[in-house]
């Protein structure tokens, strides 16, 4: 595969376009030559991901044998095997690059390495033991990671096939392994992709971004073992450098609050409906207007209490793969199924039932 097949299109990358575009406008010589080769359009890696999510979408009905019920806390968990595969490109742009650690092996050493392969462990072991899901396609799919990407590359994705981590600049961004959640993040397209094979423009689009940001949260909230009123529901935590005014790329507790800074701009996302964002950038705001979705699901997470991923992430996760979730599902369509699946796997009336659709009618969106 060549370099320009690749390339991360700013779309399908951890830090969103609007980030970039500020850099380029605000940053030093150094940081604007940076953004500018990652903004570059290169329409032969969007066509191959638009053809990828085509290949793969009439195959999803087949993998959903079941539907939504609440698993007995002490029903057994179906194992499934995992197969990491983690590859260095040595900052070079060649994929996948010399493979450095494999399934079983011991720590590398290599930070980035390492926490690649935790990352990777992590996500799988989320779907598979809480939702019985064999990896990224249900279907046993080996994962992937190359690290080292680039040279100072200032970004991470999922390229349909695999995950691509840059070690970042220093200046505005570190290794791009160090926040779990990203690796989640960027995993979960890999898995929306496989399901309900979400467009990725406007509202469908922005609920692509948000279902890969609860799950990409969910994984971190596993792995520190933390109940849902004990985590800090940021994106990317770690990820900015100490030089940069900010916490995350993005904030599912309090949208639009994760930085603000002279050189990456101000957090532009919205928490409610009343201030949705009406763009054709950023394909029609989907790394923006994400914030909708994500703030309901924080709502309905810590009002329903105890570890997300047990309830209110069941409830997300069976509404992503719910037969009737139709690719260019707006808002209120998605918000609609998550009550309707609350109610299937917890009961009309239930606490959960009203915390899904309180949490819906508090950022605007009536169910």
């Amino acid at each position: 595969m060549n370099q320009m097949a690749t390339r991360c299109h700013p779309i399908y990358c951890v830090v969103p376009p609007h980030v970039l575009a500020s850099i380029a406008e605000r940053g030093n010589q150094d940081q604007r030559r940076r953004a500018m080769q990652t903004l570059l359009p290169d329409q032969s890696f969007r066509s191959s991901r638009i053809a990828l999510n085509e290949s793969t979408r009439p195959f999803r009905k087949l993998q959903r044998r079941r539907f939504a019920r609440a698993r007995p806390r002490w029903a057994a968990t179906l194992e499934f095997e995992q197969q990491r595969s983690i590859y260095s490109a040595q900052n070079t742009n060649k994929l996948p690059g010399h493979l450095v650690r494999s399934e079983g092996q011991s720590p590398s050493g290599d930070a980035a390495v390492d926490e690649a392969y935790d990352g990777l462990g992590a996500t799988f072991d989320l779907y598979n033991e809480e939702y019985e899901r064999n990896s990224i396609d249900d279907n046993g799919m080996p994962l992937k990671a190359t690290v080292h990407y680039g040279q100072d590359y200032d970004n991470a994705y999922w390229s349909g096939s695999q995950m691509v981590f840059g070690d970042g600049d220093g200046e505005l961004f570190n290794r791009f392994t160090i926040s779990i959640d990203v690796t989640g993040h960027e995993l979960t397209h890999g898995v929306t992709q496989h399901e309900a094979g979400l467009i990725y423009w406007a509202q469908a689009g922005a609920l692509n971004e948000s279902i890969s940001d609860v799950f990409g949260s969910l994984v971190k909230q596993r792995v520190n073992k933390q109940k849902a009123d004990e985590a800090d529901w940021l994106i990317g935590e770690g990820l900015l450098a100490s030089a940069v005014n900010g916490e995350a790329l993005r904030s599912m507790k309090a949208p639009g609050t994760a930085y603000d800074d002279p050189v990456l701009g101000t957090d532009p996302q919205p928490a409610h409906m009343r201030d949705y964002v009406h763009t054709i950038s950023d394909n029609g705001g989907v790394h923006i207007n994400s914030g909708i979705p994500n703030h309901a699901f924080y709502l309905a997470a810590t009002r329903i209490g105890g570890y997300a991923w047990e309830e209110a992430g069941l409830i997300w996760y069976e509404t992503l793969r719910s037969p009737s979730l139709r690719r260019g599902a707006q808002f209120q369509a998605f918000a609609g199924m998550t009550v309707v699946t609350a109610q299937n796997l917890f009961g009309v009336g239930s606490d959960q039932d009203e915390a899904v659709s309180g949490a819906w009618g508090e950022v605007g969106i009536l169910v």
